[in-house]
């Protein structure tokens, strides 16, 4: 199955003639003179452009492509604008499947006549994307619905998919040592949990309402209403918004909608879901963003489609939070000790090192305005410099990283003037204040209050058990003091009488060769007998 996979992914390459979409110039020379001589040269171009075909061998390829078309399109700084026009299609034009389908998903799922649940149904989808296509329709109650409808038989086209990615995780793992360093095999898994959620509207259902309820009555976020009685595992009805896609900047300025404002609350809204409420939209590109033209100087965003959300546990957020914190502040050596102590780079790490390395890159960008800043040249640059100092990919991170890509498209978009550090610094320093003060405390007391109320009755037996334990150990520690103060004795007592037997025998071998030793004595010199006598006595000092 990989295998045949793998051949209509090469086949497609050569169909859509792919290879014509890179440069040569920046391929290595052995690789030019390959593609010199490739049969793929055979292949006519056709009259199709470079940014349709590639769109279309991404459509052809399945969601799992469609996706990475997606994220591509909204970094024109990266793509000529050709290519990216191509690719916004990806976002809600994405070829749909049939409308007898469609009312015959909605049916199986819900039980009942698609004329019994609904007033009206679009037999057109308004909008086609890479999982699932929605239909404008009415309820008997008179309200405008729309109602998503998973792609038939997707999932098996996913897995395939995913298998395929896999293989080529252990393949990379086996062929380049260095990507151990890129844990791609858990990367692949995280990227498969998040996918296949999205084949779980209900899951889906459930993320909208938790971010509904986030920014409910918030004037910078609007999220549709759930109708839960309508809503399954491949159907989902959801209240219909009315808006402006945010790509169409030319239709947001002739409604007089402040773009400068609009930008700056996107960045507000992307950093209140990630360190506020730790539940952020990790979909958000534009086919997935609206506006409200209700108050054009006071605009408020519209989010649909909350399948792949993200959040990080309290120990990633704080880390992350202190070293974003320290880019702003400009202290590299504050965000090398942050990586060390987070365990992203190994303790071995010197981090007067690793903070020069980062200054080299981080330096260059700060201060701009967003026009003049890319995120993806700074995460290859420190991409680069991690691999120096063997730094691992943080799967849990990824979905961020990818958040904040299309953060920065979106607002490049917008308004390219717009300082990100500037309008997220406040906000960051706010959230650390609280955390670390009195109300964070509070905020934590109260969370951990169940589990203390839990626990409480306890606590005088924990306390007895504890006494008993130290009252315990302090007995032991007094009877090894005390076998001890007795083994010092003995060994002091053994001392004195070593002492005395070695006088006895000296004794006893003088009263033995006294005479011979007086005769001796005799007929030596009186130096000799003082220098004998002399030993003598420090031997019976000893």
């Amino acid at each position: 199955m990989k295998f045949v996979r793998l051949m209509r992914i090469l086949w497609t390459v050569a169909r859509y003639r792919l290879d014509a979409l890179v440069p040569a110039e920046r391929l290595p020379h052995i690789v030019r003179l390959v593609m010199t001589v490739s049969p793929l040269k055979l292949i006519p171009k056709g009259p199709k452009s470079r940014g349709e075909r590639l769109r279309l061998a991404l459509e052809s390829l399945g969601p799992i492509f469609i996706k990475f078309g997606q994220m591509l399109s909204t970094r024109r700084d990266l793509l000529p604008p050709d290519v990216a026009i191509e690719l916004k299609r990806l976002q809600d034009q994405v070829p749909p499947f049939p409308n007898d389908v469609a009312r015959q998903t909605v049916e199986e799922e819900l039980g009942a006549s698609v004329a019994d649940i609904f007033e009206e149904f679009s037999p057109d989808p308004l909008a086609s994307a890479s999982i699932a296509q929605v239909h404008v329709a009415r309820l008997h109650t008179g309200e405008a619905v729309v109602v998503k409808i998973i792609r038939p038989g997707i999932d098996r086209v996913m897995r395939s998919d995913i298998q395929l990615l896999y293989t080529f995780a252990r393949l990379l793992l086996k062929v380049w040592p260095e990507g151990k360093r890129l844990r791609p095999v858990e990367v692949v898994r995280d990227y498969e949990s998040t996918l296949f959620d999205e084949l779980d509207l209900l899951k889906e259902a459930a993320n909208t309402s938790q971010l509904k309820r986030n920014f409910l009555h918030s004037p910078l976020l609007y999220v549709p209403t759930i109708h839960w009685s309508l809503s399954r595992k491949r159907v989902m009805v959801q209240e219909r918004i009315e808006g402006i896609p945010v790509a169409e900047t030319e239709s947001l300025k002739a409604l007089g909608i402040d773009l400068k404002k609009l930008a700056e609350r996107g960045v507000e809204i992307f950093f209140t879901q990630v360190f506020r409420d730790n539940f952020f939209h990790a979909d958000m590109h534009p086919g997935n963003i609206f506006v409200s033209a209700e108050h054009p100087h006071d605009p408020q965003y519209i989010a649909i489609d909350c399948g792949i959300v993200g959040s990080l546990t309290r120990e990633d957020q704080d880390y992350l939070a202190r070293n974003i914190l320290a880019f702003f502040r400009q202290d590299y050596y504050e965000v090398a000790m942050l990586h060390i102590e987070s365990g992203w780079v190994g303790e071995d790490t010197r981090a007067n090192e690793f903070a020069a390395a980062i200054r080299s890159v981080c330096e260059p960008i700060l201060e701009k305005p967003l026009k003049d800043i890319s995120f993806g040249q700074v995460l290859m640059g420190l991409f680069q410099t991690a691999q120096r100092f063997n730094m691992e990919v943080q799967p849990q991170l990824v979905l961020l990283q990818k958040t904040l890509l299309n953060i920065e498209g979106l607002g490049r978009q917008l308004y390219p003037d717009l300082d990100l550090w500037h309008t997220a610094k406040p906000f960051l320093e706010q959230w650390m204040k609280e955390r670390a003060g009195p109300k964070g405390f509070w905020s934590e007391l109260q969370k951990q209050a169940p589990d203390l109320v839990q626990r409480l009755p306890g606590l005088p037996v924990l306390a007895h058990q504890a006494l008993s334990q130290v009252e315990s150990e302090r007995k032991e520690r007094q009877q090894q003091t005390k076998a001890l103060t007795e083994l010092q004795t003995q060994f002091t007592m053994a001392r004195k009488g070593t002492r005395k037997l070695r006088i006895g025998l000296i004794l006893i071998a003088l009263a033995v060769g006294w005479a011979p030793l007086i005769e001796w004595a005799e007929q030596q010199p009186p130096g000799v007998l003082i220098a004998g006598a002399i030993g003598l006595i420090l031997l019976l000092w000893r």
